[in-house]
């Protein structure tokens, strides 16, 4: 009796339960026909492995599972690596726009949460973040929303990014101003 080989590879290795997905909207959206109305479904979903990496997709279909599924695929080819203080909060205070969204991120101690509203709630829970402020302003579309979102966390950069880019260290970024002033520093009035 011969064994059959076991063709497993990339496929399940794609499907590992590593990514966690949200459904974030889904639109019943109709296409009026000589014979009536067809009905199709529209989804948006958020897919990240709460440890710093988001992407969001959105899919259309016949039935609300293939829409759901082709979203969940979008979103995680689509997904960008977002550089997180303490794997919990923002680095610094945030805008983000798309359109006539914007939304405002802001940093947050420990034990606050996730203070924000519907999809970017799902974008932050799904990017791993724990504790940040975030208030939408102007267009309350999700799509809108979760683009703003995106927006707004792409120009996220941590001290070592920014380090990296003036040639310094990353200790010499993270300096406070705290230290005394020399004599030779002051300014005579």
């Amino acid at each position: 009796m011969a064994r059959e080989p076991n063709n497993r590879g990339r496929r399940d290795r794609d499907e590992a339960p590593e990514f966690a997905d949200r459904l974030v909207a889904i639109n019943r959206v109709s296409k009026t026909v000589k014979g009536g109305k067809r009905f199709g479904f529209a989804a948006l979903v958020v897919v990240g492995d709460q440890k710093g990496r988001v992407g969001f997709g959105k899919g259309k279909a016949k039935e609300v599972p293939e829409a759901i599924r082709k979203a969940t695929e979008q979103a995680k080819r689509s997904m960008v690596r977002i550089p997180l203080r303490e794997g919990r909060t923002l680095h610094h205070d945030i805008e983000g726009r798309h359109g006539a969204g914007k939304v405002v991120m802001r940093t947050a101690s420990t034990g606050t949460g996730i203070i924000a509203g519907g999809p970017m709630r799902a974008v932050f829970e799904m990017l791993g973040v724990q504790d940040v402020v975030a208030k939408s302003i102007g267009s309350q579309n999700p799509y809108n929303m979760i683009r703003a979102t995106m927006n707004g966390l792409a120009r996220e950069s941590s001290p070592r990014m920014i380090a990296q880019r003036r040639g310094k260290k990353v200790a010499d970024i993270l300096r406070r101003n705290d230290a005394p002033v020399q004599a030779s520093e002051t300014v005579e009035a």
